[in-house]
């Protein structure tokens, strides 16, 4: 696992959990988040996956 991707981890699980602590104060805006962090993992797993696609020899 590279640098990078090891940051990425750290901040999307400091990500998450400030949005679960901090859930009463967020309110309504906590929903929003969530759904973004999600994205942004899936998008970012995906970014990955299609990277290692493309070391495979064909």
């Amino acid at each position: 696992m590279n640098f990078k991707s090891l940051l990425t981890l750290i901040g999307v699980l400091l990500g998450a959990w400030a949005i679960f602590h901090f859930k009463a104060q967020l309110g309504l805006l906590m929903f929003p988040l969530f759904f973004g962090l999600v994205l942004f993992v899936t998008l970012k797993l995906y970014h990955l996956m299609s990277h290692d696609d493309g070391d495979k020899p064909e």
